[in-house]
């Protein structure tokens, strides 16, 4: 695909990378997923991919179930909000996020905007053809070997379940194997995998931007800022940009 599906890759797992935030993320989405589907993952494939991403990132099980108890309960109330805004230099942003109060979220998102220059919240359904949303999965090269398949391989098995691309990238962890599809095919794809027992780093809807554009660092580092404060809010799930 060539184009990153998230702002600056690196830099932000480096940030999300501080388990006193990037939990409770972790289990509003399980609890969310438990909510919409039920508390059994194996008849809730929403549930069954917020659980995965937990684990990936060593999220306790005793964590994990008790998003699930919460959801099942009455306390299990939150939901989730999309939010879209600009920023200067043709910056345009998506940000999910999953709330108890949604007062107090819109109130925190339009707080980060207002205090950046040439930044604003637009109405919702604005941005919408500037972005594809896809479903995205993640895995590594390793454990693609420990199955015995080629690349290959995997394309071929997974073009019936709704691949699109299949796509090789360097991380800092070394390279892995990307894979787009449409965003209805989320399900279908999951399903894909799990046949193959393959273990999946990361699986989720993301947001691309079909028109990418570059900044200098000088534009980076100003629009770092802005991502700074969003991503550090409890209730912000994911933040998009249209940035390579």
């Amino acid at each position: 695909m060539g184009r990153a599906f998230e702002y600056r890759r690196a830099a932000k797992e480096k940030r999300w990378d501080k388990m006193s935030r990037v939990f409770p993320k972790l289990a509003k989405s399980i609890t969310v997923a438990a909510k919409e589907g039920g508390g059994d993952p194996m008849m809730n494939a929403k549930l069954r991919t917020a659980i995965a991403n937990a684990k990936a990132q060593n999220m306790p099980k005793d964590n994990i179930d008790a998003a699930i108890k919460r959801a099942l309960g009455k306390d299990g109330v939150f939901s989730e909000i999309v939010y879209e805004g600009k920023a200067s230099n043709g910056v345009l942003l998506f940000i999910e996020c999953t709330t108890d109060n949604p007062t107090r979220t819109i109130a925190n998102i339009k707080s980060y905007f207002n205090k950046t220059p040439g930044a604003s919240i637009v109405p919702n359904g604005s941005l919408e053809f500037m972005f594809s949303r896809k479903s995205v999965f993640e895995l590594t090269l390793a454990s693609l070997e420990a199955a015995n398949l080629s690349v290959d391989m995997l394309e071929l098995s997974l073009i019936d379940y709704g691949l699109q691309e299949l796509e090789q990238i360097q991380t800092e962890e070394g390279e892995v194997l990307v894979a787009y599809g449409d965003y209805t095919d989320f399900g279908r794809l999951h399903e894909g995998f799990e046949a193959l027992g393959l273990p999946l780093k990361k699986a989720l809807l993301s947001r691309i931007p079909n028109s990418p554009i570059s900044l200098d660092e000088s534009q980076l580092s100003e629009l770092e800022k802005l991502l700074d404060k969003i991503e550090e809010d409890d209730d912000v799930q994911a933040v998009y940009t249209n940035v390579n």
